[in-house]
């Protein structure tokens, strides 16, 4: 994973490779610190186990192809293990996150050669690989604190990664029960299946998890990726071309199906403000490794991901799309670079 920074010929000090990969990562906090905030201590052993495993396999992989052990310094075995430890549920077993990074690190990046090879983004093959593997945990995310009846603190949440119960006993699949004995679902997962079940979308709304914008917690965290990726574009460490274009073809299509079947679908509000949207727009779709590269190419690549998320939400398996829509319009990319490719000067199109 990574980011650029397009440098003009007067500007003889772009960034290095572990500077900017650190920047990505200080535009990540608000939302993991929101992430905490709403869902707990859960999150944040995820992300430390997901750093531990991303350092650790890097080095095993440099180590083995006689490389130099520096190359860790570059940070992007950092950023990748940070989008993955946020995108696990909290309480997850602690091996699902292990084997998931090692994946990452191991066989969807190093062994395409390492960073800037890789033709797939390292986390989205990893977060797939887990949600592939282990449906029911990679879905069974906490309710937001407030909503939980025996919210659970760090000793807690730590036992119930390692041991897969509290120190009191309760199972995570327990604390995602509410007080009147039904199971919390994300929001998206709440709206999925409600249709399924032929309930409009005025009855799923009054569902406990929905509140505000488009669901109690997962508003707050997706303003604050929102927040972090604005402060990408402002640090100029990204383009916007990519987050506007997932983001506006998202708004656009979902506003479309609303008008058109409002009891039938989500609006724009959900989903613009729930799930990974506003991770996937900034932090993850815009890898410029596995991402287009042309200006008219990073719009279309957007377009066709923001298209995705919407037709896999709305008519897939899946509640949230992020990660296969990324994957998907990987694999378009070397297709949509060459017919985007700028015309160089004197050629005849």
């Amino acid at each position: 994973m990574g980011f650029h920074i397009s440098s003009s010929p007067h500007d003889h000090a772009p960034l290095s490779t572990n500077v900017l990969m650190r920047r990505v990562c200080y535009c990540l906090l608000p939302g993991i610190a929101m992430q905490w905030w709403f869902f707990g201590w859960g999150s944040l052993i995820q992300i430390a186990l997901a750093v531990l495993t991303a350092y650790a396999a890097e080095g095993l992989v440099l180590t083995l192809r006689k490389r130099p052990l520096t190359i860790l310094q570059d940070n992007s075995a950092l950023l990748t293990a940070l989008l993955i430890g946020i995108a696990i549920p909290p309480l997850a077993p602690w091996w699902m996150v292990v084997i998931g990074t090692a994946f990452a690190i191991i066989i969807a990046k190093q062994l395409y050669g390492g960073l800037g090879q890789n033709i797939f983004n390292p986390a989205m093959v990893a977060y797939v690989l887990l949600l592939v593997s282990f449906p029911l945990h990679m879905t069974s995310w906490l309710p937001p604190l407030e909503l939980q009846q025996y919210p659970p603190g760090l000793a807690d949440s730590l036992s119930a990664i390692f041991t897969g119960y509290t120190l009191d006993g309760f199972s995570p699949h327990q604390l995602r029960e509410l007080a009147d004995g039904t199971t919390m679902a994300t929001p998206l997962d709440t709206l999925k299946t409600g249709f399924t079940q032929g309930h409009t979308a005025s009855e799923i709304l009054s569902e406990p998890v929905f509140g505000g914008l488009a669901g109690i917690g997962w508003q707050w965290v997706n303003l604050a990726y929102l927040a972090g990726g604005m402060a990408l574009l402002r640090l100029k460490l990204t383009s916007w071309t990519i987050p506007v274009s997932i983001l506006a073809t998202l708004a656009v299509l979902s506003f479309l199906g609303f008008m058109i079947s409002p009891d039938n679908t989500a609006g724009p509000l959900i989903q613009l403000f729930s799930g990974a949207t506003m991770v996937g727009a900034f932090f993850i779709a815009t890898d410029p490794v596995s991402a287009s590269t042309t200006f008219r190419g990073r719009l279309i690549y957007g377009a066709l991901i923001g298209l995705l998320i919407y037709l896999i939400r709305t008519f897939g398996g899946y509640p949230d799309a992020i990660a296969f829509a990324v994957l998907l319009a990987n694999l378009t990319v070397p297709m949509i670079d060459s017919l985007t490719k700028p015309a160089t000067y004197g050629e005849r199109r």
